[in-house]
């Protein structure tokens, strides 16, 4: 059904990117999956990067809902199928952004509109929004998330 949706809202999921350092895309325990920092990667090479302010906020939504496709490819690789997922937990959005910035959740609003359009009450999540001074490989946005899921 959740892949019936992607399909419907245009978006196939892309081979889900390689970790950037020394750590794994992804932890079950329990019944939960901790999905690590995702970047705006496509490709293999970062699509979005440099530093986020008012002049180009759309730019930032679109970085922003990369990594939560991204997010989706890391989900569907662990369990296998989307419609395992039972709630979005938390998303942790962090924004590289200029120093006077502070629009930070309407950036990753894009990210947390497509996981509610997507997954409707199971994509409600509590969420944390902030600024960083930088992002590796100087990404725009990186995104984490705690997703629960059925066996």
């Amino acid at each position: 059904m959740i892949e019936e949706k992607l399909g419907s809202l245009g978006i196939s999921l892309p081979n889900p990117p390689t970790p950037a350092g020394s750590y794994i895309p992804a932890v079950k325990t329990g019944n939960l999956l901790f999905i690590s920092g995702q970047i705006p990667i496509n490709d293999g090479k970062v699509v979005f990067t440099g530093k986020v302010s008012e002049n180009n906020l759309e730019t930032a939504q679109k970085s922003a809902r990369l990594c939560a496709i991204n997010l989706l490819a890391q989900i569907k690789r662990e369990l296998g199928s989307l419609d395992k997922v039972t709630q979005i937990v938390r998303l942790s959005g962090f924004v590289n952004s200029a120093p006077e910035f502070t629009l930070h959740p309407q950036v990753i609003n894009a990210a947390s509109d497509l996981l509610f359009e997507i997954f409707g009450d199971k994509g409600r999540h509590s969420r944390i929004a902030v600024g960083v001074a930088c992002l590796p490989l100087d990404s725009m946005t990186e995104i984490d998330a705690i997703i629960e899921f059925s066996q």
